[in-house]
């Protein structure tokens, strides 16, 4: 579910383009992106770092897109975006006593610290790759495939990008010890 909300903006701009136009569309994110930070204000307190600074973005990026009506604005903002998690992962390796994969995922699994780093690395990399291959599509190919792309592969290729980390996370599991678990009453 989280992953349906942290994609929202972006179905909905896809779903705006494809109804509309990319003005309608971008106007839409920066809505959406700004009521996901008014909920989760709301209901937690505070917002995620990562929804707050992805609506500064939308709102920065989508804005000069609106104002100046020059689509390349808005283009750039899953770029900046992937290229912000590829810093945030790569600083994570010298900044604090965990990296940010160990932070987000070590109360489910215990893998050589070895692979933390080289799992952290891999994750840098894949953001670099993500954002350079969005600038590629966005600047070579038409709108509309920039758009189906902006939604279906990068949101497909994260999810299987994911879905192996965690699998190589997962390998690792914390088991229960037996005082923890359950008597089955046999």
């Amino acid at each position: 579910m989280k992953l349906f909300f942290d994609f929202l903006p972006v179905i909905l701009f896809f779903a705006a383009y494809k109804a509309f136009d990319i003005y309608i569309a971008t106007a839409t994110a920066i809505v959406v992106a700004g009521l996901q930070v008014l909920y989760q204000w709301a209901r937690h307190g505070k917002p995620e770092k990562m929804t707050l600074w992805t609506f500064v973005l939308i709102l920065v990026l989508g804005g000069m897109t609106l104002i100046f009506r020059n689509p390349d604005f808005i283009k750039w903002k899953p770029t900046v975006i992937n290229w912000i998690i590829a810093l945030i992962c790569l600083g994570s390796l010298w900044i604090g006593e965990k990296n940010v994969l160990e932070r987000m995922m070590g109360h489910l699994a215990a893998p050589p610290p070895a692979l933390w780093v080289k799992l952290t690395l891999a994750t840098t990399l894949f953001f670099l790759f993500i954002g350079a291959l969005n600038l590629y599509v966005a600047f070579n190919f038409p709108e509309h495939i920039w758009v189906d792309f902006k939604l279906f592969g990068v949101m497909g290729l994260t999810l299987a990008f994911s879905f192996t980390i965690a699998w190589a996370v997962m390998r690792h599991a914390i088991e229960e010890s037996e005082e923890q678990k359950p008597e089955t009453g046999d």
